[in-house]
């Protein structure tokens, strides 16, 4: 019963290590798309140490699992894995299972609060916006509606809609709204919504784990960032940099107290005074070997049937 534990030895350290190696470099503000998929491969291996970790341990309990997944698996490799049952191992087993159960329930809920988020908000647009005669609900992909707020957002769901204030027309000029628009498009191709949805199911249902706040917050911070450099590819940094100004200057963002908009100047001195971008061997490097990160808790696991088999 030595491979469950040592699944669930790496899954631990990844989830402490990783995060804080990360947190070292600064290579992520300058590749945010590289770094979103470098915390997924986190992630997922961390998850998938836990899972394997349950299967075997199930496995070792309860001789009806044991046949399942060693079904076409010859004696040897059977015994290789020293399957001793015991009630730790039935305790380790259903803990996780909890624990699984637990994470797509929270997805679940955070799903769900999404689109009655997402129905309350269209049923307001409705409200200021009324559809005139002969118009169908989410026919238009563009809105505005009034409001002394310069703001902008994509609306997603089954008919997706790009949502602007008229103080934000008034204010913006331009290539400024163009870039502003091509933002919001940059989440809704990249569905930035299922990254959020998914770490924010993991931070909220497991709050004792940090791994998974600071993928939450990562996740919130690095979409800005690659939907901003999505933008400023097509209209230029300072141009999306303007419009980052003109949108939150009177929210206080800018100041010297925190805000829960802390985080635009920070992208707008990025826009502003660019980074280096990688080179583009070291880019393909950091995207193979993130891949290869929950590939190590599945070699970990076949490396007793591996070597009976030898």
């Amino acid at each position: 019963m030595m491979v469950p534990a040592a699944l669930l030895l790496l899954g631990a350290l990844t989830a402490v290590v990783a995060p804080r190696l990360l947190a070292r470099t600064d290579w992520p503000d300058r590749e945010p798309v590289v770094a979103l998929w470098v915390w997924q491969c986190v992630v997922a291996a961390v998850l998938l140490c836990c899972a394997l970790s349950m299967t075997l341990s199930a496995a070792a309990a309860w001789q009806a699992v044991r046949g399942q997944v060693f079904a076409p698996a010859p004696r040897t490799v059977v015994e290789a894995y020293a399957l001793a049952g015991g009630p730790w191992a039935a305790t380790l087993a259903v803990t996780l299972a909890l624990g699984g159960v637990w994470s797509a329930a929270m997805l679940v809920r955070e799903i769900a609060r999404a689109r009655s988020r997402r129905r309350q908000r269209r049923t307001e647009l409705l409200v200021r916006a009324p559809l005139l005669p002969g118009e169908e609900p989410g026919s238009d992909r563009l809105v505005v509606i009034e409001a002394e707020r310069p703001d902008a957002w994509w609306l997603s769901g089954a008919a997706p809609q790009l949502v602007i204030t008229t103080a934000a027309l008034r204010r913006l000029e331009g290539r400024q709204l163009d870039a502003v628009l091509a933002h919001e498009q940059g989440h809704a191709r990249a569905r930035h919504d299922w990254l959020l949805h998914s770490s924010a199911a993991l931070a909220n249902g497991f709050p004792q784990v940090p791994v998974f706040a600071a993928f939450r917050d990562e996740m919130h911070r690095l979409v800005e960032l690659a939907a901003d450099d999505m933008a400023s590819r097509r209209f230029g940094r300072l141009t999306i940099a303007l419009a980052l100004v003109e949108l939150n200057e009177d929210r206080g963002v800018f100041g010297p107290c925190p805000t829960p908009g802390a985080h635009v100047p920070q992208r707008v001195d990025r826009l502003l005074a660019p980074p280096d971008r990688l080179p583009a061997v070291r880019r393909l490097r950091l995207t193979a070997a993130a891949a290869l990160v929950p590939v190590v808790p599945v070699l970990v696991t076949f490396v007793p049937g591996l070597r009976a088999l030898g």
